[in-house]
């Protein structure tokens, strides 16, 4: 059982910036493919960034040049680093972990969840 706990969501104005980061319980975590998913009202949960076991990592077309993932398995860790950030971005932002050791871009793909956060770009 792996559980996670994102933080760092809030508020914040179009061009700024926010961190997001991912906690998560368990010995086996270098062994999971890791994503942030968002989801926005009325909106479906989409994939904004993955990265695998081992490292390669994954962009939507929408927040590539402005996102970067990264995961630091000493500490269980995997952080979202969002800049420039645009109105559009505001969803509830999620945290999830795969079995597969590769990055899906399919939520089902997913076996752990957090609770998620909220991250709000005014304009």
């Amino acid at each position: 059982q792996v559980q996670l706990a994102e933080s760092g969501g809030g508020l914040v104005q179009a061009g700024g910036s926010l961190r997001l980061s991912c906690a998560a319980s368990g010995r086996t975590f270098g062994s999971y493919a890791m994503g942030w998913f968002r989801q926005a009202p009325g909106k479906e949960r989409e994939l904004v960034a993955g990265i695998s076991s081992g490292g390669r990592t994954y962009y939507a077309d929408s927040v590539k040049g402005r996102f970067t993932i990264s995961r630091d398995n000493a500490k269980n860790t995997v952080s979202l680093q969002m800049n420039s950030l645009k109105p559009e971005d505001t969803a509830v932002y999620y945290c999830a972990a795969s079995w597969v050791a590769s990055v899906t871009t399919i939520p089902t793909g997913y076996d752990y969840w957090g609770q998620g956060t909220q991250v709000t770009v005014s304009s």
